[in-house]
């Protein structure tokens, strides 16, 4: 990932002045389908990864098709920049994989432990309590630990508590808002973040000076909202508490995560042109809301085609810009990293997620909005 912003500008170069008629119509009609499909058919929500992987490749080939994205070392740049993260390795496009993978096997090993802490703080503290607890340190450590590394602990934790499935689901949903928010606070935190202070040429610390007091509160009122809601939960003998993993279903967890995030970073490279045509000329409060698109688009490569160096952009622009981009991220699985991790550990659906995801995100992007703007 850190290499996108870079490529962006390689492959900008390519897309023509004036739109293509060809080319708007069969990525429109890409867009289209990976917003509908996933709630329509049930197949393609139970296998997002391979649906999105294929997305993904359907719209580099769009491209090529239509006389873009035809260099062969920019497409091979394209292929190894997929799903690189703060946490790559060389380059590879392994990193996330690596961490994922690491953990699950430390949670496969170690979940009696992890099981007995759980209960410990459930008993201790109570599951509102907790639940508050958890989200406001995972939200605002995601910065430092990296978001992937909250997004694996949260989901084993989650995946541990005695309560019912919706209240699992609701809690998820909610704590990954917060971890999406705060890993935006420094350049380790998540690919966004990276690319952004990349883009502006910017000190370590010039995230947390933009954002954090937008992104803290955003944080503290998630966990607050987090604590009461798990109020209602209902708990369930039996429920929690007990590890179902294998080695297998580990290790495929971490195929299926790296093939989410590669997919993902192929849309968005194949989207490229739109950004260049329509989204980066637009004006600030309109490219708020047009921003939504990272619900199901990654919003790194978004990044990489909105923010640019001052005396482009100013510093307004880029922090309406990027908080668009983050609460929006939370909305459906696609839309960020803990999403994908905590989803694809707990098995929530699509249309599990946008229960809670989609009304929790509208409120946050009026509210956000509100702020920013009016």
């Amino acid at each position: 990932m850190a290499g996108a912003a870079e490529l962006f500008e390689q492959l900008t170069g390519l897309v023509p002045a004036e739109p293509q008629p060809d080319l708007l119509l069969g990525l429109g009609a890409i867009l289209a389908l990976v917003f509908i499909l996933p709630f329509i058919s049930k197949k393609v929500e139970e296998n997002l990864e391979p649906f999105f992987f294929v997305m993904g490749l359907a719209g580099i080939m769009v491209n090529i098709t239509t006389g873009i994205l035809v260099d062969v070392d920019l497409l091979v740049q394209v292929f190894k920049t997929a799903a690189t993260t703060p946490v790559s390795i060389a380059g590879l496009p392994i990193g996330i994989t690596q961490a994922v993978l690491f953990f699950g096997l430390f949670f496969y090993y170690y979940n009696e432990k992890l099981r007995g802490w759980v209960e410990w703080m459930v008993r201790r503290l109570g599951l509102p309590a907790m639940a508050f607890v958890l989200t406001l340190v995972l939200g605002l450590t995601s910065s430092i630990t990296s978001v992937i590394v909250s997004a694996v602990i949260l989901a084993e934790i989650v995946a541990s508590l005695p309560v019912d499935r919706r209240s699992k689901v609701e809690f998820t949903v909610i704590a990954s808002f917060a971890l999406g928010l705060g890993a935006a606070l420094t350049p380790i935190g998540e690919p966004l973040s990276t690319i952004a202070v990349s883009k502006r040429g910017a000190e370590f610390d010039y995230l947390f000076r933009l954002l954090s007091p937008y992104v803290v509160p955003g944080v503290i009122a998630l966990s607050v909202y987090a604590g009461l809601r798990m109020r209602s939960a209902r708990i369930v003998e039996g429920e929690g508490f007990e590890y179902h993993e294998t080695l297998r279903s580990v290790v495929l967890r971490a195929v299926k995560v790296y093939m989410f995030v590669a997919a993902l970073e192929l849309l968005g490279t194949s989207l490229l042109p739109l950004t260049v045509w329509y989204f980066s000329k637009m004006e600030t409060w309109m490219l708020y809301w047009v921003n939504t698109i990272s619900a199901v688009v990654d919003n790194a490569t978004l990044t990489a085609a909105e923010i640019s160096p001052p005396p482009y952009m100013t510093d307004e622009q880029v922090r309406s810009a990027l908080m668009s981009l983050l609460v929006s991220g939370g909305m459906l699985i696609p839309g960020n990293i803990p999403n994908i991790v905590a989803a694809g550990r707990l098995r929530i659906g699509m249309k599990e997620w946008a229960r809670y995801g989609v009304p929790l995100g509208v409120v946050l992007l009026a509210v956000y909005f509100a702020v920013l703007h009016l």
